[in-house]
């Protein structure tokens, strides 16, 4: 957890502080030399997801610290699902391909923690009051 942490505070500060280099490993062109045409709010968005990647980067950080194992079994599915809408985005055309770098990483970290969880819940001994 706290790797995904880390790596996600780092994208979101590789977005916000070069959005280019954040577009470009996405498959996504560059922003043009000339600027983007009007109406076009790809570094709005970009801005936005940046801080919310930096932000969930700090709070699976803190739970990592914290050994918050409920955040962590909450993440699994949410990943999980996060994995197949990005997949579909890619197969759909709504995404270019470089974008499944991000769902195939979501749906593998999912699978990460879950298997982490359920190796740390096999290995733990059962409690007196049945708690793990």
């Amino acid at each position: 957890m706290a790797v995904f942490g880390l790596l996600a505070a780092a994208m979101g500060v590789v977005g916000l502080v070069s959005p280019d280099t954040l577009l470009s490993a996405m498959g996504f062109d560059p922003i043009p030399d000339g600027g983007r045409a009007e109406g076009d709010h790809t570094l709005v968005f970009l801005t936005a997801s940046s801080m919310a990647a930096l932000n969930m980067g700090v709070y699976y950080i803190l739970a990592a610290f914290a050994d918050w194992k409920a955040f962590f079994r909450w993440t699994v599915p949410f990943r999980l699902l996060t994995c197949a809408v990005f997949t579909l985005a890619v197969v759909s055309g709504r995404a270019p391909a470089g974008f499944l770098g991000v769902g195939l990483w979501e749906g593998l970290g999912a699978l990460a923690t879950a298997a982490a969880l359920w190796y740390e819940n096999r290995a733990s001994p059962v409690a007196s009051d049945g708690a793990r």
